[in-house]
């Protein structure tokens, strides 16, 4: 039986790499997947894609920045289909440099997306999932916001703050019947690697146990899991998927 049978996921930051390859893991498993980012262009193309496997999937335009954008959608989307079960809080960007070159703009638009963003989203649908007695948070944090990396104060700082507002969350949402978790990827073979040099994918390679770079896919599973009933029990947990990067 799929492990999330008609389930209603809203996905961010779903038009492409891990958001992506999180949608149509979670459309394969049996839910209708609500894929959700500022480009509109992509954000179609992959849910007509989705669809074209039989599967369902609907886009919806979103600016996470933007909370009443965020409470549009999401009014949109229970409209369409009465409720949300699954949030993922993936939508992240970045803007690296070194807290010396850094701009106050470099630093307040990474804020704004992967900190705020999670807020925003989150404020949104829980009163939703508290009115259903049901729900299951997931944010995207990454193992640089539980060790730290050079050249990435903003990025680093938003991710340590997704942790942190993940426990709040685990605490005061749980009666409610709802779980938050927190999924912190390692390095992960996507568009936003891709800006890094060669020699650093090596080096960062090299440092993995595994020896590889992870897979959009391998953090979709680790969603799949937490979003699933057989993590029930589940509640405020930072799930590292690294390849034993952080040993």
């Amino acid at each position: 039986m799929a492990r999330l049978n008609r389930k209603i996921a809203l996905i961010t930051g779903a038009a492409r790499g891990i958001g992506l390859a999180t949608a149509k893991l979670f459309a394969r498993e049996g839910a209708v997947v609500c894929l959700a980012d500022v480009d509109t262009e992509r954000g179609e193309a992959a849910a007509g894609a989705i669809r074209d496997e039989n599967l369902s999937a609907r886009f919806f335009p979103m600016d996470v920045t933007d909370f009443e954008n965020v409470s549009r959608a999401v009014e949109q989307i229970k409209e369409q289909f009465g409720r949300i079960d699954i949030l993922i809080n993936n939508a992240g960007i970045t803007r690296d440099a070194t807290l010396l070159k850094m701009t106050p703009e470099q630093f307040q638009q990474v804020i704004d997306v992967n900190l705020k963003g999670v807020f925003n989203c989150t404020k949104a649908v829980a009163p939703l999932m508290a009115e259903q007695g049901y729900g299951r948070i997931l944010n995207a944090s990454s193992v640089v916001g539980i060790y730290g990396n050079f050249g990435q104060t903003n990025y680093v700082a938003t991710k340590a703050g997704v942790i942190g507002m993940t426990k709040v969350w685990a605490r005061e949402l749980g009666r409610k019947g709802i779980t938050v978790n927190a999924v912190a990827p390692g390095f992960i073979a996507t568009e936003m690697v891709e800006t890094i040099p060669e020699k650093i994918i090596e080096m960062l390679k090299s440092k993995t146990p595994l020896n590889r770079l992870g897979a959009p896919e391998d953090i979709a599973h680790a969603y799949l899991y937490l979003a699933s009933d057989e993590a029930g029990f589940v509640n405020g947990a930072v799930l590292s998927v690294d390849g034993g990067v952080t040993i």
